[in-house]
């Protein structure tokens, strides 16, 4: 039986997301956050209209959920977001004690597992998910600037 809200519908909520980025001439990178099977926040890219280096998908995602649940961590939620998170989004993660991440493209360059980040202990890791889909917005963005 297919799940109707499994992680491939979700990462699909997330590319929603990131093309709203692409949109606004941001990097095409989206987030969601779930709790109990419902999206309590969303996130993209906003660092040019923001003017802010922090501004991304994944902490604007975490900010919304924590703002929703009313609390800081986020143990018992699943982060979905179409490109591996940052150093700096890791770190983040770390902090909300999030329970699970999944992504869905390596980020070869900036990407935190390169980077030798590390998520806390209990958070599950997994991805790639939906690769194709998530790198070819971000080739699509980037051939744009070329």
């Amino acid at each position: 039986m297919i799940e109707p809200f499994d992680d491939n519908y979700f990462m699909r909520q997330a590319l929603v997301e990131a093309q709203l980025a692409m949109e606004e001439d941001e990097v095409p990178v989206g987030a969601v956050v779930v709790s109990k099977g419902k999206i309590i926040g969303r996130g993209r890219n906003q660092t040019e209209r923001l003017l802010d280096v922090t501004a991304h998908a994944e902490i604007l995602a975490i900010s919304a959920a924590a703002n929703y649940l009313g609390a800081k961590y986020l143990r018992d939620c699943i982060l979905y977001v179409t490109l591996e998170p940052c150093s700096m989004c890791a770190g983040a993660l770390f902090w909300s004690q999030i329970g699970k991440v999944v992504f869905g493209a390596e980020d070869e360059k900036r990407g935190f597992l390169k980077e030798g980040g590390k998520l806390h202990p209990k958070t599950q890791l997994i991805g790639p998910i939906m690769r194709e889909e998530s790198s070819e917005l971000l080739k699509q963005f980037f051939r744009g600037k070329r």
